[in-house]
């Protein structure tokens, strides 16, 4: 038996042998190989941030292809622990706000700004937070924002106390800091001004001044009821207008387009729909999109009950929020947690899925495209589109 064994092994080697011999060498590979993005992004392009929190040490910004359903990836960069980011079409820059300690994790605390290259992801700069503060929850769009054309970032503090840190982008440096007692979450206004929801429902607007300091402010008392129809805080914007979405379907508008913002007496809503249980509600995370013609998008579930905001949907509505109209319904085909619409000539409505994938419709007719899978990201949580 070992010499049939060994002859049959002898038998293998001699008649596959020859043809490892014959076969032409790989050919070298230029070091280092490496490749760049197109400066300007294509409007089938998304940020997606990657939250990852099986690692929260090592979330990333995936700059993801909708329109390639096999390698829908096209790069990454490093976006640390509870991180948030902007990008800059007119710079060309990408901005992560981010966290770091000296022995990973514990030791001395370090907050910066980091500055990419579009084309290159190279980091160009670097602008040091001080005070080790700021707030470190999982992502929203209002954490980070510009003002004063790009040249400022607005950064969300919380120690527990709330203020927000002013910076100069262009300058590399800090500004100032505003405090900003009950209040969270930015929306940029006018030129060099921002607006924010306080705790008690009130919305409160700022102007700077040319230092970065509170020029004028004023309040709009009882702007959301807190208690029947509070508001998510991720507005959809249709041009300088921020649709806001409530827990239970109204649509809320704020024109952000002067110094202070004003809040617009018009409201509408997303409608109601049999077959709830108990009924149909607004539910996930980033839970509202708008399209360039203005139709807001907004994620629904079936299953809309006290504390289920969070909880995801399953369909999307269309509401044309000036005629205070439901358009259609889009059919997800299953759980979603976050949506947004890209700004193609034919818009397709992004979705990301609790298991981490995400599909892509046409937004028009609610038929299913491309699924581009789990490929983005480990926990794919907001969806930013490029254009």
């Amino acid at each position: 038996m070992r010499t049939t064994l060994s002859s049959l092994a002898l038998l293998l080697v001699s008649t596959t042998a020859p043809a490892f011999a014959k076969s032409a060498p790989l050919p070298e590979e230029a070091i280092p190989s490496v490749a760049t993005l197109p400066a300007d992004y294509p409007a089938s392009w998304l940020l997606v941030h990657d939250f990852h929190f099986n690692a929260l040490l090592d979330g990333r910004i995936a700059i993801v292809d909708t329109q390639n359903e096999k390698l829908p990836l096209k790069a990454q960069v490093r976006a640390a622990q509870f991180a948030n980011y902007l990008l800059s079409r007119g710079k060309r820059e990408i901005y992560t706000a981010e966290t770091f300690y000296s022995r990973l994790t514990r030791g001395e605390r370090t907050d910066a700004i980091t500055i990419w290259d579009t084309a290159t992801l190279e980091p160009k700069g670097e602008i040091v937070l001080p005070g080790g503060k700021r707030q470190l929850s999982v992502s929203y769009t209002g954490l980070f924002q510009f003002t004063n054309r790009e040249k400022w970032a607005l950064v969300a503090n919380f120690t527990p106390a709330q203020s927000i840190t002013v910076v100069d982008l262009d300058g590399r440096k800090v500004l100032n800091e505003i405090d900003l007692p009950g209040c969270a979450q930015i929306y940029p206004t006018g030129d060099r001004g921002f607006a924010s929801l306080c705790a008690d429902g009130s919305l409160i607007s700022m102007t700077l001044d040319d230092k970065g300091a509170v020029a004028s402010s004023k309040t709009f008392e009882g702007f959301q009821d807190i208690d029947r129809q509070p508001l998510f805080g991720m507005p959809a914007l249709v041009g300088k207008t921020a649709w806001f979405v409530s827990y239970y379907g109204q649509l809320q508008a704020v024109d952000l387009s002067g110094a202070v913002a004003k809040p617009l007496p018009a409201k509408a809503s997303v409608g109601t729909a049999e077959g709830g249980a108990p009924e149909w509600r607004p539910g996930g995370w980033q839970v509202i999109a708008s399209d360039a013609k203005g139709l807001l998008y907004v994620l629904m579930s079936p299953n809309g009950r006290e504390g289920s905001h969070k909880d995801g949907g399953t369909e999307v509505w269309v509401v044309d929020p000036v005629a205070n109209k439901r358009l259609r319904r889009i059919d997800l085909g299953g759980l979603a947690g976050s949506i947004t619409v890209t700004r193609e000539a034919a818009p397709r409505l992004v979705v990301s899925r609790p298991d981490a994938k995400v599909d892509v419709f046409d937004a028009q007719s609610g038929q299913l495209v491309r699924h581009l899978g789990a490929n983005v990201g480990a926990n794919p949580i907001l969806l930013v589109p490029a254009q």
